[in-house]
């Protein structure tokens, strides 16, 4: 349950600080007063959308603190797992909004992003505001909300995991199934591109190096000329002008002598090395002049090879990637040619994957209409609670011809508010109050089995009126014997079963407003029906009061 709450700048509210136990505990005030804004500071600290929005104006920062007492062993097992066990019993929440964006997040005094954050707070509190009334007008939320009643997430998870696995295989099979056709025709075109690839039968590399020997074949005569001139210049000499070899000698000779005379040149070595890496040279030029071959034909077969591997660029940029896609084509003309035995093996694993889903799906489905039914007879004592003792409520099962992730059949809750008439689809039949005693109803169940410690009501009273609203309070009352229950109502016939009533004030403070948090006294309580009771008379208001006091049960000390 939640023992203390602390809002800081949140909004109109200052600074709030609040202590709760267990049982009905009511907030009520004026329209506009803030009872809202209460709601969304608690939608906040328990995960929800923090925006800046909710800063109280000129101030840097928002913040609420909540800690909470007697958890579920559950909770206290999931907490413990995820690292933050609970100490003395309590658990200490706090959220931050600043002004820049950024969102603290704390649990146990330390620090966690917000998902996790999030996660941790499932559990805690059950907030039922008015939009879930509208939920209950939307036949896809029923079968949810079937499941939730029953606690059957855990099948509903096992159905959805074998409905998958089942469509998954459809639609391999749906892949395959192409007409024989189809199939024929793109058999002749893999094969005729496949074979077209390997007739020409391309190496990675290829083109690349024949491109390199064309440009030096189609320069032979060129190559062949200057491979002579630079042997001839280098070694023979030509035109009576001695070789660069000669010439070398010639300063070989020189330098010999040279350091012979003087030994502090000492560049004989050098000279030497040049001389004889010259002549290496010109032995090297020579060789590849004598070599070099020129066979016009050659040129001719390297042009056509290029042709056909320049067609093959319809396939690939490049030569690997040509292969890459002949390795692809050849793996799916195989699929083509052994496409019934791939048939036979879908068809066994289909049957596999519905037998796998037919078996969990069978047993959820006989838990759901057993939840059903406990539902059905569930409400009908509810709801003589809350004065729709001649109303019926029914959960019909429309079956899904095939494996879906919802299981054997869908479900939607039918409802009849009157004596005679058949039940009909809830969303065209039930009137605002009846979806606000209806979902009271519901939550009533839920209470029995809910492992929250915590609900909170905002408005469940709307659209309620005369001797019924006395009933809500009632109900509401009877849940709150179990469970910890907030309410934020404007009916005095509800807030007179509260044991801790607050009243929400907005007050005007210098030039700044502010929401203002009391828990009220037994007389301001009563001041406080009277007020809500309204009226010309505030005395005859107050008499009213007081009678509702002595019928809840309540009494004047």
């Amino acid at each position: 349950m939640l023992a203390e709450l602390h809002v800081e700048n949140f909004g109109l509210m200052e600074t709030v600080r609040m202590d709760f136990c267990r049982g009905l505990t009511v907030f009520t005030g004026e329209t506009g007063a803030g009872k809202s804004m209460l709601i969304d500071a608690l939608g906040v600290l328990l995960g929800g959308r923090a925006s800046i929005d909710f800063i109280r104006h000129g101030e840097s920062r928002a913040r609420i603190e909540g800690v909470f007492e007697d958890l579920a062993p559950e909770y206290l097992l999931r907490l413990e797992e995820a690292g933050y066990p609970v100490e003395d019993g309590q658990l200490f929440l706090f959220r931050e909004i600043n002004s820049t964006g950024k969102n603290v997040c704390r649990v146990q005094g330390r620090s966690i992003p917000l998902t996790l954050y999030r996660s941790l707070c499932v559990g805690l509190v059950d907030i039922h505001g008015q939009i879930e009334h509208l939920s209950l007008f939307r036949p896809e939320t029923h079968q949810n909300l079937l499941d939730a009643l029953g606690g059957l997430q855990g099948d509903v998870d096992l159905v959805s995991k074998a409905a998958r696995a089942y469509q998954k295989i459809l639609r391999k099979e749906r892949d395959l199934s192409i007409s024989e056709d189809e199939r024929q025709k793109r058999e002749e075109v893999l094969a005729f591109q496949i074979e077209e690839i390997e007739r020409v039968n391309p190496v990675p590399g290829e083109e690349e190096n024949l491109s390199q020997e064309r440009k030096r074949l189609s320069n032979a005569e060129r190559i062949s000329s200057l491979g002579t001139e630079a042997y001839e210049t280098l070694y023979e000499g030509s035109s009576g002008k001695p070789s660069v070899f000669d010439m070398l000698g010639r300063v070989r000779k020189a330098l010999q002598e040279l350091n012979r005379l003087d030994e502090s040149l000492n560049v004989y070595d050098q000279i030497e090395s040049i001389y004889y890496s010259s002549e290496d040279l010109a032995e090297q030029i020579r060789a590849y002049r004598d070599n070099f071959e020129f066979e016009p034909s050659r040129l001719d077969q390297i042009e056509e090879r290029l042709i056909l591997l320049k067609k093959l660029k319809r396939f690939g940029t490049t030569i690997e990637e040509v292969l890459v896609k002949r390795d692809t084509m050849l793996q799916e003309l195989d699929q083509i040619t052994h496409v019934q035995e791939q048939f036979e093996t879908i068809n066994q694993e289909k049957r596999e994957a519905l037998k796998a889903y037919e078996k969990v799906a069978k047993q959820l489905s006989l838990k759901r209409h057993e939840i059903a039914k406990n539902i059905e007879n569930g409400l009908a004592l509810e709801f003589a609670d809350l004065g729709l003792e001649k109303s019926r409520f029914e959960v019909r099962f429309t079956p899904n011809d095939e494996p879906t992730t919802g299981g054997f059949e869908t479900a939607e809750f039918y409802f009849s508010a009157n004596l005679g008439e058949p039940p009909k689809p809830l969303a065209k039949v039930a009137s605002g109050g009846e979806m606000s005693r209806l979902m009271l109803a519901l939550k009533s169940l839920l209470a029995r089995v809910e492992s929250v410690g915590t609900f909170i009501f905002d408005e469940v009273d709307s659209g309620v009126g005369g001797r019924t609203i006395h009933r809500v309070g009632e109900k509401l009352a009877k849940i709150a014997q179990n469970k910890q229950v907030f309410c934020i109502t404007h009916a005095a016939q509800v807030a007179a079963f509260a044991e801790a009533h607050y009243g929400i004030v907005k007050e005007v403070t210098g030039k700044r407003t502010r929401t203002r948090v009391d828990i009220l006294s037994e007389n301001e309580r009563i001041e406080e029906l009277a007020r809500m009771l309204g009226g010309g008379e505030i005395e005859i208001a107050r008499k009213h009061a007081q009678e509702l006091w002595q019928r809840s049960g309540r009494g004047l000390t």
